[in-house]
C-alpha cells in the first residue's frame, strides 16, 4: 500500500508524482485511515542480517523487524520486550531472563529460549562488527522454553543496557536456519543467509520486511501477527535521498512525512512553513585525533603540543560555523547524559597560552602538520568546512595544517596504515553505556585508538589505567561506577589524542501530522510509536 498523497492541487500532485517516480516509487490510492510513511534518508545499509548489519538505518530497522530481550524508554530506561522479567547476580556475571510466553515471530511460531541462545551464539560466531557485544558471553545455558541463563566471562553491569542494541535482535532460528544461517563456529565462513536476509525477515518485530532495493528504497509492512499492541501504520518507505536540501524539499511538498538528516542551514529554509522541526539534543560526536606516531610527522606531538593544538581551536565559534549553533562542546570522548559524560572542563580557547606551549616544547617556529579526513557530512557536519575552520585556527598559533579530503575508505587505510597526524571523524552509541567509549578511546594496549594513534611507535600513549577503571565501573554499583566513568574520562581528555568538537543537535522535521517522533539511544528511530 502507497502513501496518500495530500489534498493539494493538480500541479501539485503532477509535481509529487513526478517526484515518487523518479525516487522510484509509485502513486496509488490508499484510505485516509491506512496510509504509508515515508522517511527520507540517505541509507548506510550495508546488510539487512542482524548479526552482519552495521549502520544507522540498520539500527532502525534491526529494532523495527527483530526485537531484543529488552528496550529503553524515552529516559533511557530498561524495559521489558521479549523478556518479560530478569534477574541478574550481585556479582553482575550472570543474567537469567524469563521470556513472555505471548512472544511469537512474524510466521506465528513461538520466540523461544533456542531463539535467543542461536542468535546470541551467532552474532558472537559471524564476528561482524557488533560481534563485541556478544564476545563477553562465555555460556548460554536453556533450561526450559522460556527461561535463558546468560553467563559472562567478567562482570559487566552494563549487559543489561547492551541487550537492547539491534546486533541482539532475537532471530527466527528454525526459519534462518532452513536458509542456510549457522550459528557454530563455522559461521564466519560458512553462513549463507546474507543475500536471503536482503529479500526476507525473521523477526518477531512490529514490522516486516517487504522489499529493498540498494541505494534506491527499503519498504517494511506492518507485521499482522505483531503479538503486542500492532503499529497504526501499515507501511513505512525509506527513500534514499542523499541531500539535505533535498530531503526538506520533499517534506514541504508532501512527498516525505520525515526526512532524518536535516542540517541547522537547511532547516532554516523550513521556517514559516508547517513542516515541524524539532531540534533536540544527541549522543552523536564529531572529534578530531592526533597520531604521535603517524609517519608523516615533522615534530613530536608531544602533550605539551597536543594541549597547544586543543586550546588553538575556537571550540565556539566552530560549533556556529559548522552546525548554526545547534551543538554543544564536549570535553571528552564520552557523550553528554552518559555516565560519566558530563561535568568535564570544555578546553578554553587560549591561542596565547597555545603559543608558549608551543615554544616550551621547542616548535614556537611553526610547523605542518597533514590532516587526511574522510570527505563526509555526518550530524549535520560539513568535515571539509569543519577543518578549513580548525585550518584557519591552528595558523594563528604557527601550525600550517595541509588538508586532504578522501573517502571513508581511503581514510580507514591511511589511519590504520602509516597513521594520520591530524585527522576528523565521528561515533555514535551501539547501546547505552560508556564502556564503548572506554574500549575505542581509552588508548589501551591494542585498543583501536591506540593503534590509530602510533602507540607501536610512541608508547608513550599507551593508557594502563583506563582499561582498569573500565574493569572496576562494570563490576561496581551504579553511583560508584558514575564516578568511575568520569575519571576514565578525565584520563582521556588529558590525553588529548582524541579531542571531540561538537556534540551535534539532532534535527528531527516531519510533517504536522506525524505523532510520536523522537530519537532513541537504543533504536534511534522508534518506528512502532509513530502515528500518522
Amino acid at each position: 500500500m502507497k502513501r496518500l498523497l495530500p489534498s493539494k492541487s493538480r500541479l501539485a500532485f503532477l509535481s509529487l508524482a513526478l517526484s515518487a517516480t523518479m525516487l522510484g516509487g509509485a502513486i496509488q490510492p490508499a484510505s485516509a485511515e491506512e496510509r504509508a510513511l515515508v522517511i527520507a534518508r540517505d541509507m548506510d545499509v550495508n546488510s539487512l542480517d542482524p548479526a552482519r548489519a552495521w549502520c544507522d538505518t540498520c539500527q532502525i530497522y534491526n529494532t523495527s523487524v527483530y526485537e531484543q530481550l529488552v528496550t529503553l524508554d524515552k529516559d533511557n530506561k530498561v524495559q521489558p520486550l521479549i523478556a518479560s522479567s530478569w534477574e541478574i547476580n550481585p556479582e553482575q556475571t550472570e543474567l537469567t531472563f524469563k521470556l513472555d510466553p505471548a512472544a511469537k515471530f512474524s510466521d506465528g511460531s513461538p520466540v523461544e529460549a533456542k531463539d535467543v541462545k542461536w542468535s546470541f551464539e551467532r552474532l558472537k560466531n559471524i564476528k561482524g562488527n557488533g560481534a563485541f557485544i556478544a564476545d563477553p558471553i562465555s555460556s548460554i545455558d536453556i533450561p526450559d522454553a522460556q527461561t535463558v541463563v546468560i553467563k559472562l566471562s567478567a562482570p559487566n553491569s552494563e549487559f543489561l543496557n547492551q541487550a537492547s542494541a539491534g546486533f541482539l535482535g532475537i532471530i527466527n532460528s528454525d526459519v534462518a536456519a532452513a536458509n542456510g544461517a549457522l550459528s557454530d563456529a563455522t559461521a564466519v565462513d560458512k553462513d549463507t543467509s546474507e543475500n536471503w536476509f536482503l529479500s526476507n525477515s525473521a523477526g518477531s518485530g512490529p514490522f516486516v520486511l517487504e522489499s529493498y532495493e540498494p541505494n534506491a528504497e527499503l519498504r517494511l509492512k506492518r507485521n499482522e501477527n505483531y503479538w503486542r499492541k500492532a503499529p497504526t501504520i501499515p507501511q513505512v518507505v525509506f527513500r534514499q535521498v542523499k541531500d539535505a536540501v533535498a530531503q526538506a524539499q520533499m517534506l514541504q511538498s508532501g512527498a516525505a512525512d520525515i526526512a532524518m538528516q536535516i542540517d541547522a542551514e537547511t532547516a532554516k529554509t523550513l521556517e514559516g512553513s508547517n513542516v515541524v522541526v524539532d531540534k533536540v539534543p544527541s549522543y552523536n560526536f564529531v572529534y578530531i585525533a592526533l597520531s604521535p606516531g603517524a609517519k608523516a610527522n615533522t615534530v613530536k606531538l608531544t602533550p605539551e603540543v597536543r594541549e597547544a593544538i586543543s586550546i588553538a581551536i575556537d571550540r565556539t565559534s566552530l560549533i556556529d560555523f559548522t552546525v548554526g549553533g545547534a551543538g554543544r562542546a564536549i570535553a571528552t570522548p564520552i557523550p553528554l547524559g552518559f555516565p560519566g559524560g558530563d561535568n568535564h572542563e570544555i578546553p578554553a580557547y587560549d591561542p596565547d597560552r597555545a603559543k608558549e606551549l608551543l615554544t616550551a616544547a621547542g616548535v614556537g617556529d611553526g610547523f605542518t602538520l597533514k590532516s587526511i579526513y574522510p570527505d563526509m557530512n555526518v550530524y549535520g557536519v560539513d568535515f571539509s568546512l569543519m577543518m578549513q575552520k580548525i585550518q584557519q585556527d591552528l595558523a594563528k598559533v604557527g601550525i600550517t595544517v595541509e588538508l586532504s579530503p578522501v573517502p571513508f575508505a581511503n581514510w580507514r587505510e591511511a589511519a590504520n596504515g602509516d597513521h594520520i597526524p591530524l585527522t576528523a571523524v565521528f561515533f555514535a552509541p551501539d547501546f547505552f553505556g560508556t564502556s564503548q567509549y572506554v574500549d575505542v578511546f581509552g588508548l589501551s594496549e591494542g585498543s583501536v585508538w591506540a593503534k590509530r594513534a602510533g602507540g607501536e611507535t610512541d608508547p608513550s600513549i599507551i593508557s594502563t589505567e583506563t582499561g582498569k577503571l573500565r574493569e572496576q565501573a562494570l563490576a561496581a554499583p551504579a553511583e560508584e561506577a558514575e564516578k568511575l566513568w568520569f575519571e576514565a574520562g578525565e584520563l582521556m581528555a588529558k590525553a588529548r589524542i582524541i579531542i571531540p568538537m561538537v556534540s551535534p543537535d539532532l534535527i528531527l522535521a516531519h510533517s504536522p501530522d506525524v505523532k510520536g517522533v523522537r530519537y532513541s539511544a537504543c533504536c534511534n528511530l522508534p518506528l512502532a510509536e509513530i502515528t500518522n
